[in-house]
């Protein structure tokens, strides 16, 4: 019997197949993906979750029977970003959970710190990043009263770095977003058009409707963009279909992920968390604002070495958040994390590390 698992382009069209199942596929969308998978490493990672969901058990099998939470799944350090809660202040946390999962805590954190070690503009080292990031994580979920990241009063370093990077006028980012947005081929699913209308700031608002062409993950599903004009400027709200988790392709069955809810709002619903007031799930879409102060903190725009470690720190922290949801599995998490030895996760991240560079390798060939 062939004992060799299988190779990252075999894992791709079952993967796809498996996927088109659920949702129907943006096939210009998937051969965009498919092109961008293969200039960059760490492009390769954020596209790659289901292929990182089928390695990771083995290749860190030593930390797959860690204690299970709802977690992220397929987070990395462009995975966390700002936005308006229902008082207009700016708060700032994990923005996407498109492959929440009930899961082992350490998967979170080795693809957290995977992913630092293999961006390109980071300064940290890969050990360096995997000690903030544990210290952060620690800290956050030794916290009986934890916090989520409003930046009004408290964080005070990450306010700097959020507003620095706000600074684009936002006729910029208007006509950035505009540059982008892509013309419908035929009729939006009516499910997705009610949902895009309801989420607007008035009723009967008229809108232009787009498809839009964004992140690497879930490219190749459907996405759609309402934009309208309001009280004297712009406003915008996406849509996209969401479908099972990577992780019930690469770890159960087809008729478990049949079965199997979208956790989407689940996660976000009991996380230490302050909520965008617009994110909402129905019908299996979900949709959110889009704005000029809607927008990543990311490593590359970060003048020096503290404010890397600091903003690592504090993503560390805000994986805790949302692991604080799991209440019944924190004491279990706690003592295992108390229990593996220190270099535990920079030795599970180079390992994971690796394995991604020799598929994304593969790949390329």
């Amino acid at each position: 019997m062939d004992s060799r698992p299988p190779s990252v382009h075999q894992a791709t069209s079952s993967y796809e197949a498996w996927l088109g199942r659920w949702l129907p596929l943006v096939n210009d969308d998937l051969s965009e993906k498919h092109k961008r998978m293969g200039e960059d490493r760490f492009e390769f990672l954020r596209a790659t979750f289901y292929r990182w969901a089928q390695r990771w058990p083995v290749v860190c099998a030593e930390l797959a029977d860690a204690p299970a939470v709802l977690a992220v799944g397929d987070v990395h350090v462009e995975n966390f970003g700002t936005w308006r809660d229902a008082e207009g202040r700016l708060v700032w946390g994990i923005n996407d959970v498109d492959d929440a999962w009930t899961i082992p805590y350490t998967n979170d954190l080795v693809r957290l710190a995977t992913s630092a070690g293999l961006a390109s503009k980071a300064k940290a080292s890969l050990g360096e990043a995997s000690d903030v990031i544990l210290a952060g994580y620690a800290d956050g979920l030794s916290d009986d009263d934890p916090h989520p990241f409003v930046l009004a009063e408290r964080h005070s370093r990450l306010r700097h770095m959020a507003v620095a990077r706000l600074r684009q006028p936002p006729a910029a980012f208007w006509d950035d977003l505009e540059g982008k947005f892509l013309p419908v081929d035929g009729a939006i699913a009516p499910a997705a058009d009610r949902f895009l209308a309801s989420s607007l700031p008035a009723e009967g608002l008229a809108y232009a409707r787009y498809r839009r062409r964004a992140g690497l993950g879930s490219l190749g599903r459907p996405r759609f963009v309402a934009l309208a004009e309001w009280l004297g400027g712009r406003v915008a709200r996406e849509v996209k279909l969401l479908a099972p988790s990577s992780w019930l392709w690469a770890n159960a069955t087809v008729d478990a992920a049949a079965a199997a809810p979208i956790r989407y709002g689940s996660i976000l619903a009991q996380a230490v968390r302050c909520p965008d007031p617009v994110v909402a799930v129905s019908d299996r879409w979900v949709v959110r604002r889009l704005a000029p102060d809607s927008s990543r903190i990311e490593l590359k725009d970060l003048p020096n070495d503290r404010d890397e470690r600091h903003l690592l720190t504090s993503m560390g922290r805000e994986l805790a958040n949302i692991h604080h949801g799991s209440q019944d599995a924190v004491e279990a998490v706690r003592h295992d994390l108390g229990s593996r030895p220190e270099s535990w996760l920079s030795d599970a991240a180079a390992a994971m590390r690796q394995a991604t560079i020799e598929d994304f390798d593969a790949w390329r060939q």
